[in-house]
């Protein structure tokens, strides 16, 4: 063992396993384009159930939250309620001009 080279108290690391491919089938999508932003919403349908992808992709980077069917009217109150609040405050500053 090399002198900088220590045992782990947990024991040998190794790395994770993959995970097995889940099929997946695609019943509706779609595509909103909010200022540099596109979003894309797909809901799918897989052995454990119905889930509802939303994947932000900004330049090339994505990142995604999934919802199960179950909370979608949950998450629907709460978006409503966001929106809300979004038309009935005050802008904190003057939005940036459009180009």
């Amino acid at each position: 063992m090399i002198s900088n080279e220590r045992q782990s108290p947990y024991g040998r690391w190794s790395s994770p396993t993959p995970r097995p491919h889940i099929v997946e089938d695609t019943l509706k999508s779609g595509v909103v384009q909010i200022e540099r932003k596109t979003f894309v919403f797909t809901l799918k349908e897989n052995p454990r159930g119905r889930l509802l992808r939303i994947t932000e992709d900004i330049g090339g980077r994505r990142n995604a939250i999934i919802i199960p069917s179950t909370g979608l009217n949950e998450f629907k109150k709460l978006l409503e309620e966001m929106i809300k609040a979004a038309d009935e405050l005050p802008p904190a500053s003057p939005p940036p001009p459009q180009a």
